[in-house]
């Protein structure tokens, strides 16, 4: 079953699990399954439902009874005895800290280094701008300008922009002609924060558009906005300012910076 196939088919079943102030760090700090246990649950799943993906491996989670298992990159739940699947998102109330998705950004890391952020990206920075991260966007996605509004608040930051097109040929060539003014920082900025068209862009213009579709599609990134950490985590939505600060002072804890 493909990634797309799994996705669909654990749509049909959506599941949210709200924590209080239970101790979560997060896939990289979980309690991987004794390899007896995960042995199990691999029969198990392969017998019950062989139409599965095979398990890669498993952790514990906060949720007492709930096994996290991995899925061609994906994240679900079973209980001890895998007589139950959820796919699902576990939140912790307290912090508003969305546990899946953290474990699904460790899952499908990437080499930030090798990202072509000098060539194919819109770059602007608040403070020092010490601090990296990669957003792809859609010009005409509302939770991307949303989210360009909230990274104003984030002190000391480089932020990248990937722009590419999703949702239609008006969104293809918005890209367009915001890649091809002179000032294109400012002509994404003044789109995105104000409202401001960017002027039409006549006859040829090179623009990494093609190559930026291309970037995502190989990232797993099927929808915007998404965000690649320091670290090679990626988090495939938007998030508050205070979620984006947490991730972004942890990943830049293990890059050393």
């Amino acid at each position: 079953m493909t990634r797309t196939h799994l996705s669909s088919w654990a749509s049909r079943s959506a599941a949210w699990v709200l924590l209080g102030g239970l101790a979560w760090h997060g896939l990289a700090q979980a309690d991987d399954l004794p390899q007896p246990q995960l042995n199990q649950l691999r029969q198990r799943l392969a017998k019950n439902m062989p139409e599965l993906p095979p398990v890669d491996s498993a952790a514990t989670t906060p949720v007492p009874g709930i096994i996290e298992i991995h899925l061609d990159k994906q994240v679900f739940y079973v209980d001890a005895k895998a007589e139950y699947l959820i796919k699902g998102q576990i939140l912790e109330t307290r912090t508003k800290r969305n546990l899946t998705e953290e474990s699904e950004s460790e899952l499908t890391k990437t080499d930030f280094a090798a990202l072509p952020v000098s060539k194919d990206a819109v770059v602007w920075r608040n403070g020092n701008g010490k601090r990296k991260l990669v957003v792809f966007a859609d010009p005409n996605c509302g939770y991307c300008k949303r989210l360009e509004k909230d990274l104003q608040q984030i002190k000391d930051i480089t932020v990248y922009t990937f722009i590419i097109s999703i949702l239609g040929d008006d969104s293809k060539v918005k890209a367009t002609n915001i890649w091809c003014v002179k000032d294109r920082t400012q002509a994404w900025r003044d789109w995105m924060l104000n409202g401001v068209e960017p002027s039409r862009a006549f006859g040829m213009c090179s623009n990494p558009l093609q190559r930026n579709n291309a970037l995502a599609h190989s990232l797993r990134i099927e929808g915007t906005p998404a965000m690649v950490f320091e670290d090679g985590t990626i988090l495939p939505s938007a998030a508050p300012a205070a979620v984006i600060e947490q991730r972004l002072s942890r990943a830049s804890a293990k890059v050393g910076r």
